[in-house]
């Protein structure tokens, strides 16, 4: 028997491959539900070769459901999973509000399984942030071994981290740069056509901005609080597909062979690493893809342990639909999902 499934924000871009990755992986749903605020009530969404109606948030009874996955903004979230966690269903987070709370499990199933145990504290699951999730899944195999002193981290965020209004002010800007002139930025704060912005989220007092906070504090929680983490964010005029330049200091040593070998085996990661023209991954290869995908392993000799390399995946995927619907599955496996007696 499946389960009773509901997305909250189904009409978003995570939304829609939440929906799309349940049918791709056949997570066992008995009945889906696609939940959106009043405004998409009757808007249609695909489920595999169905196409289901969305229902008001509003009205809709979770205690109908076992499994909620939601992408939404933190502050709905904030008030809407509570409730729907105290109804019975757990909740699979997709936004901010969650991920720091102690009593509330943040996870990437490659990285700590184990803490989807603590779900039931208070029916809510976090999921990370999209650029941190990759980060993880490349850096966790690695720690394991020699233990990560320090981590230097440069993004290359596509404009799908921000929507669909960043890929829309993407394309508008692309296809009128040379005709019009480029339309004034509503998303961005300065132009993102043919151009980067070393900044995503907004400042704090430190200069750096939330979305790098959210990198270091999401890394401590999940992986180990002693790494030591700097972060520039970067938003740059690609559609699809987070990258990440990652330079790593270990304590112990590890040589690129060594490395390279322990990412081949490691879940969730394809390593893609010649030393030819055409021998790495760039994020539009990855869109659409399940894995991390790690190019340029090199050693760093600037320092004693030290190692570069490249990290690449699809940010709609494993940054953000493809981690939450692995969640469910892992809560499958451990019998965690709680099904309430069909009607």
């Amino acid at each position: 028997m499946g389960y009773r499934v509901a997305v909250v924000g189904a009409t978003g871009n995570v939304g829609r491959e939440m929906l799309n990755i349940l049918e791709e992986v056949n997570f066992p749903v008995d009945k889906i539900h696609a939940i959106a605020s009043r405004k998409s009530i009757g808007v249609e969404v695909s489920f595999g070769e169905k196409i289901i109606k969305c229902e008001d948030v509003e009205q809709f009874d979770f205690s109908t459901v076992d499994i909620v996955l939601m992408s939404v903004s933190g502050a709905f979230s904030k008030e809407w999973a509570p409730k729907i966690g105290a109804l019975g269903p757990i909740v699979i987070d997709n936004s901010s509000a969650w991920r720091m709370d102690p009593d509330v499990p943040l996870i990437v199933p490659e990285v700590n399984p184990d803490d989807v145990d603590f779900a039931h504290k208070k029916n809510i699951i976090a999921n990370p942030n999209c650029s941190t999730a990759q980060l993880v899944v490349a850096l966790k195999p690695l720690h394991d071994r020699a233990r990560i002193k320090r981590v230097v981290v440069a993004t290359y965020q596509s404009v799908s981290g921000a929507g669909k209004e960043g890929m829309d002010e993407l394309f508008d800007q692309t296809k009128n740069v040379f005709v019009l002139g480029a339309t004034p930025p509503k998303t961005f704060p300065k132009q993102i056509a043919f151009n980067v912005i070393p900044f995503i989220g907004t400042f704090e007092d430190d200069g750096y901005t939330d979305e790098e906070h959210k990198m270091w504090r999401e890394t401590h929680k999940m992986l180990d609080p002693e790494i030591k983490l700097t972060v520039t964010c970067v938003r740059v005029p690609v559609m699809v597909g987070h990258s990440e330049a990652v330079n790593i200091e270990f304590h112990e040593p590890l040589d690129e062979d060594e490395a390279r070998e322990i990412l081949r085996e490691s879940p969730g990661l394809i390593v893609i690493d010649k030393r030819d023209d055409t021998g790495y991954m760039t994020p539009k290869e990855a869109q659409g893809e399940f894995p991390v995908f790690v190019s340029r392993i090199r050693n760093d000799p600037t320092v004693e342990n030290g190692l570069s390399m490249w990290v690449v995946a699809d940010n709609l995927r494993k940054g953000a639909a493809l981690n939450a619907v692995q969640i469910a599955e892992l809560l499958h496996q451990r019998g965690l999902i709680r099904q309430k007696a069909l009607a």
